[in-house]
């Protein structure tokens, strides 16, 4: 049961990640930390397992990330020339974050997660979005978006979709291309984080859950890789297809239900 609950979980982000780009993290990480709470080790690991949802999730989008990519590359929606002047900024900064997040309580890294989760549900919700009021930057305003970018992304366990996508808005990528694009970047994000959560996990001293590796929970990873790689492709197929922005409100009212139960899981 628990393996076809992670199953079920990964082909759900699947089809998020190719849809509306905002890559499967923002659903993967609260559903993730409920889970684990319930599991038998669940209680002896509370205070880690904030930090299991956001490795698990983050090693999960290096599988999301390549399937739902190349469907987009087929497309030839893909701004590969961004990708590669944003890539060395994203590492560094995903790095960096994911060290923070490794010395921030489960209670911090939840407030953090509920706040980035109201914030990304009222803007899919309002349909808010930067105006495009101007070009992308040059390499060194690159690297440094790259690198803001990264270092969110890995606190908040994301492929980074939710910030990559407004950024290439507010800097005149249309939309689809931007949501093609966020969808490669989620890659080297994914790859970061995951050596940083691995790292800090494996350093931490802690006694950590069994079948984990670092703070890389190994069944739900494969069980949500499986799930997720044959349905990412399914939801790039839809997003040249459907009205995304109406499908963007209606998941924000899921985002918001997520967002509220955790913080009710603070009080």
């Amino acid at each position: 049961m628990e393996l076809l609950t992670f199953l079920l979980l990964g082909a759900v982000t699947g089809v998020l990640a190719g849809l509306l780009g905002v890559g499967g993290g923002i659903v993967l990480v609260p559903v993730l930390v409920f889970i684990y709470a319930g599991l038998p080790w669940g209680a002896a690991h509370g205070a880690q397992i904030a930090h299991l949802a956001l490795g698990t999730s983050l090693a999960s989008i290096v599988f999301t990330s390549i399937s739902s990519v190349r469907a987009h590359h087929r497309r030839g929606a893909v701004d590969w020339a961004a990708v590669r002047r944003l890539a060395p900024g994203l590492l560094i900064g995903t790095l960096a974050g994911s060290f923070v997040a490794g010395q921030l309580s489960t209670p911090a890294l939840k407030a953090v997660f509920v706040a980035f989760s109201f914030y990304v549900g009222g803007q899919m919700l309002l349909n808010a979005r930067p105006k495009a009021s101007r070009e992308l930057p040059g390499p060194a305003g690159m690297h440094v978006a790259g690198g803001a970018i990264g270092a969110f992304s890995s606190l908040v366990g994301i492929g980074g979709g939710s910030v990559a996508v407004p950024f290439m808005s507010w800097c005149s990528v249309p939309i689809h291309r931007a949501i093609a694009t966020s969808a490669a970047l989620g890659f080297p994000i994914a790859v970061a984080g995951t050596v940083g959560f691995v790292i800090n996990g494996l350093g931490s001293g802690q006694v950590l859950p069994p079948w984990s590796l670092g703070y890389v929970y190994l069944p739900a990873l494969l069980a949500i890789a499986v799930g997720s790689v044959f349905t990412a492709p399914l939801g790039a197929r839809l997003a040249h297809a459907l009205p995304v922005g109406r499908l963007k409100q209606v998941f924000a009212v899921l985002l918001l239900g997520l967002g509220g139960r955790m913080l009710w899981s603070l009080a």
